[in-house]
């Protein structure tokens, strides 16, 4: 069987459905041989017991993460590979950037009153806890979901599409550290730090400047990004010396169109991440 690695997924944790063992057991069912969770601002899903698991089912499991920042009004994330779980500082960073996604997600919800969606802070929260499906990081998808139970939307795309898209009017940027800051944190952790997702950021003039940054790899093979495009990041990769990653960014029910393990590497580059 070919060696195969699913390296960008998310868990309940952040903003996906399914559990971190709930994955664990999808990736078995697609013969992926690797994966790393790579939940939104948070390494919440690791546990000696996601291990032992991972280890029952003879699949390698690397700590990851994927981190938000912000450079030129433009999101940027940035994925985490070989956390240091113990590192009381990167601990210590996950919590500063919960707090400044609090603020953001109370600023939405200020901008939804506005427009008469009534949403409370308090409401949010609760609502994650009830239905289980954030346990740590909440975000506009929770917020998009509440709006549908207190029937304000019908879907997910009508709440981002109407309200909270990027430049929507009530979306907020937010406060969120700089690429460089977040890339010397994630090295401080021991770990390696990929650009994700290259080819959703449109801006010319934010890519060159990101290439500028001390990457280690950037993510070349993305869900069902077609060949075309992955060629052009794997040149640029080679070009900068960069690893080139890949994964499906899978999120269970929330995005049924990815399916986990529909993009993936190899053994080679699965071992130039972990060492």
């Amino acid at each position: 069987m070919d060696f195969r690695a699913d390296l960008h997924m998310h868990s309940y944790f952040s903003d996906g459905t399914n559990s971190p063992e709930e994955l664990l057991h999808l990736a078995k069912e697609k013969n992926l041989s690797a994966i790393s969770i790579t939940d939104h601002d948070t390494i919440d899903a690791y546990d000696d017991n996601l291990f032992e698991i991972a280890k029952k089912l003879n699949i390698r499991l690397i700590i990851g993460s994927e981190i938000s920042s912000q450079l030129f009004n433009t999101t940027v994330h940035i994925l985490a590979y070989g956390i240091d779980l113990h590192s009381k500082n990167f601990k210590k960073f996950l919590k500063e950037l919960w707090e400044k996604r609090r603020d953001r997600n109370i600023k939405i919800l200020e901008k939804l009153l506005i427009k008469n969606i009534d949403i409370s802070e308090k409401d949010l929260i609760e609502y994650c806890k009830k239905t289980n499906i954030s346990k740590t990081v909440i975000g506009r998808v929770h917020i998009a979901k509440l709006m549908i139970e207190k029937g304000y939307v019908k879907t997910i795309n009508e709440a981002f599409d109407e309200f909270i898209k990027d430049d929507g009017p009530c979306f907020v940027m937010g406060d969120r550290f700089t690429p460089k800051e977040v890339i010397d944190q994630i090295h401080m952790a021991k770990a390696k730090a990929v650009l994700a997702h290259p080819n959703i950021i449109k801006k010319s003039k934010v890519i060159d400047a990101l290439l500028e940054h001390d990457f280690d790899g950037i993510e070349v093979y993305y869900s069902k990004l077609y060949p075309m495009h992955e060629k052009k990041w794997l040149k640029i990769a080679q070009k900068k010396n960069l690893i080139a990653t890949g994964g499906s960014d899978f999120h269970g029910s929330v995005k049924p169109f990815i399916t986990i393990g529909c993009s993936w590497v190899d053994e080679e580059t699965f071992n130039k991440i972990i060492i």
